[in-house]
């Protein structure tokens, strides 16, 4: 059986026993004959574990990151375990390779000169443009999701305590506050622009619409990138930008790790503890930047 043979059954018992996806079962199929394509002959039930630690040295040296890595020796791995209960072969050439380690990836953040330049784009003379000022004023200074800031309502904001009450993820509640610049701005939004946007309507919500709803979390992530756009902030943005450079702005400041787990609404410590990595970064950038020795 030639190798296009193997792989196309491996794929029908594939497809047939676990339920792949057409997406799914394409990777495999590409990464297999790849990996048939680089063997140059040799059958691909004949290969041993060396030669499938060589393969992916070679994808390595050719640029391939660690979670392409990942994921082609995840195609051999399903490959040949395949064949090992077909009794086709009775050693897996895979079985004393190493997954590459991924890690989490680093959360995108703005610098503070990026933040302050966001923060102003909008333009405060029309109502939409006050909102969208406020919003941005809202989403740095308390870092909440962009959810939970679309469907902010009245009776979750205290104006004289300065806090905001958020229900997060697992139906877990928090405090929030909001600083003295963002709830200024949130204060003239109430007594201004919102009024204005809604006229004789009404709506429970913080922040709406010129049709009188709440904004949803697609409609924000628009605003945000045009107001990107116009600020020239290049980064290549995600709707939990504002957020990320809270945390991380937090921590270059000395802010204590567990009191910005409380703030974001992390059950885990170890989902906080990924914001450290950008502010060590940071850190090592201005020693590098800064000391006689960096």
């Amino acid at each position: 059986m030639s190798g296009d043979e193997l792989i196309d059954q491996f794929l029908d018992a594939a497809w047939a026993e676990q339920g792949l996806s057409e997406n799914t079962l394409s990777a495999y199929r590409s990464d297999l004959r790849i990996f048939a394509k680089w063997l140059a002959g040799k059958p691909l039930l004949e290969v041993d574990n060396g030669q499938v630690a060589g393969f992916l040295g070679s994808r390595y040296k050719d640029g391939i990151g660690s979670r392409s890595s990942a994921r082609i020796l995840s195609s051999l791995r399903r490959f040949y375990g395949y064949y090992i209960r077909e009794n086709r072969i009775s050693a897996d050439p895979t079985a004393l390779i190493a997954s590459p380690h991924i890690g989490h990836p680093l959360p995108m953040s703005l610098s503070e000169n990026d933040v302050e330049l966001l923060l102003a784009a909008p333009e405060v003379s029309s109502p939409l443009g006050y909102r969208d000022k406020t919003m941005l004023e809202m989403l740095y200074a308390t870092g909440l999701r962009v959810t939970e800031l679309v469907d902010l309502k009245f009776e979750q904001v205290s104006f004289r305590q300065g806090v905001v009450r958020v229900t997060g993820k697992g139906n877990k509640q928090r405090l929030i506050p909001v600083g003295e610049e963002a709830m200024s701005w949130l204060e003239g939004y109430m007594g201004q622009a919102r009024k204005a946007i809604l006229g004789e309507r009404q709506s429970d919500y913080l922040f709406v619409t010129s049709r009188a709803s709440n904004m949803t979390r697609q409609a924000f992530w628009h605003l945000i990138k045009r107001h990107a756009l116009k600020a020239g902030i290049s980064k290549e943005l995600s709707p939990h930008t504002l957020r990320h450079a809270f945390a991380t702005h937090l921590l270059n400041h000395g802010a204590d790790l567990r009191v910005v787990q409380l703030l974001l609404g992390h059950s885990d410590l170890s989902t906080t503890q990924i914001y450290t990595h950008v502010a060590n970064q940071r850190l090592k950038e201005l020693h590098a930047q800064y000391h006689p020795r960096g």
